[in-house]
């Protein structure tokens, strides 16, 4: 019987496991893997909702559940993310030694995961990355992507765009693998709800226009959360389109946002506010959207495959591929009142509707399964990796 494979699964928030849940299930039925899931970060966290809850209700086996939010009393600053990082590599640094797995599989760029990669390079567990080469200049995430890039032995890119950066970066071309993007595959592959079934779902009448609004806190440059938030909470009143907020993240400036739109919705019950609204109700209610709103990455990444107008807010996704379905502008509330009403006109619309995604990689999930099954079983796994040069040296070295 062909061994198989432990490949330890980290995921440590809502979206993430909403992306990393297809190729999870996929690797249910592999003949060469076994996913080891691991749960930590905000999934066990009361504050963003407890969305473990969520991988139980999909009857996904979990094999540990790793509490790392322990600084609660530092508020949500830059103080406390920093040695939440601190204990999360060292917290991990036990779990891979108590039960090493073959690889660690992570997804993105957030602080955690790029504690918990740090912790399997350390000690010398082969990490494979899916989501890297992307670029966003308005938060932290962008070095702690590019830093499990140079940690990562197996990439997994979601465009030709993110692919080549990689191998500007010294990854070995056979080492990245452009899969296309795992939201984009859950929007044509997801069963989604009906209008009828979302609203009864959510208490909100989704027939009526309405804006989809995820708002996180910018993590690199300075801004201020709270005057941010304000203005786009007085533009959306202005325009008085009905809204159903998502809540942001646990990054430092994260409550804070939480706690306004907590108010905006007691003051105005027309409006609806989730902690999480889980994938499926999520996507469904980004289809039937008038317009998103936010600078939350889904409004860049994921809308075009839907064709619906979205408005990106501010500098958090600044760098990422904009396509023709998405305006950006300012963080302020003229800005934001001008740019969501040009979203909502018939013209705009219909041009959003012509959108082409360049995250449509077909059977992404699977392309990254089968990657993995083909890697574990080569020549190079758990060999050191090699730096790619695109210009190699004379010999001698530079002068």
């Amino acid at each position: 019987m062909e061994k198989k494979y432990d490949i330890a699964v980290v995921t440590g928030t809502r979206a993430e496991y909403g992306l990393l849940r297809p190729v999870l299930q996929k690797m249910q039925i592999s003949d060469s893997l076994k996913p080891i899931l691991v749960v930590t970060g905000a999934h066990l966290s009361d504050a963003t909702g407890n969305t473990v809850r969520e991988i139980e209700q999909d009857g996904m086996p979990i094999a540990a559940k790793i509490e790392i939010l322990k600084f609660a009393a530092l508020g949500e600053t830059p103080l406390a993310t920093a040695k939440t990082v601190a204990y999360t590599i060292d917290t991990f640094t036990t779990y891979f030694t108590q039960h090493r797995p073959d690889a660690v599989l992570v997804l993105g760029d957030r602080y955690e995961i790029f504690a918990v990669g740090t912790a399997a390079a350390l000690l010398e567990i082969p990490l494979f990355h899916i989501s890297g080469g992307d670029v966003t200049y308005g938060a932290a995430d962008d070095y702690f992507r590019h830093c499990l890039t140079k940690m990562a032995v197996l990439h997994f890119p979601s465009c030709d765009v993110y692919a080549n950066r990689l191998v500007q970066m010294g990854e070995q071309p056979g080492s990245v693998h452009q899969v296309g993007g795992l939201g984009d595959e859950n929007l044509r592959n997801l069963p989604l709800l009906s209008p009828k079934a979302l609203s009864e779902s959510i208490n909100f009448d989704v027939t009526q226009p309405y804006a989809l609004v995820t708002f996180h806190p910018e993590t690199a440059g300075g801004a201020d959360p709270t005057a941010q938030c304000n203005a786009l909470l007085a533009a959306l009143s202005e325009i008085g389109i009905a809204c159903i907020f998502t809540k942001a993240n646990a990054d430092a400036g994260g409550a804070v946002i939480n706690a306004l739109l907590d108010a905006a919705c007691e003051k105005n019950k027309n409006n609806r506010v989730f902690t999480s609204m889980g994938v499926l109700r999520y996507l469904s209610a980004m289809r039937y959207a008038a317009v998103v709103v936010g600078n939350s990455s889904s409004g860049v990444v994921e809308t075009p495959t839907l064709g619906v107008p979205a408005v990106n807010i501010g500098a958090r996704q600044r760098g990422r591929i904009i396509c023709d379905n998405v305006l950006c502008c300012a963080a302020d509330e003229n800005a934001i009142v001008s740019t969501v009403k040009t979203a909502l006109t018939p013209a705009f619309r219909q041009k959003a509707k012509q959108t082409i995604s360049p995250y449509d990689g077909g059977d992404t999930s699977g392309k990254i399964v089968a990657a993995m099954a083909a890697f574990v079983h080569s020549e190079q796994f758990g060999k050191p990796k090699k730096f790619y040069d695109a210009m190699p040296q004379q010999e001698g070295g530079a002068r």
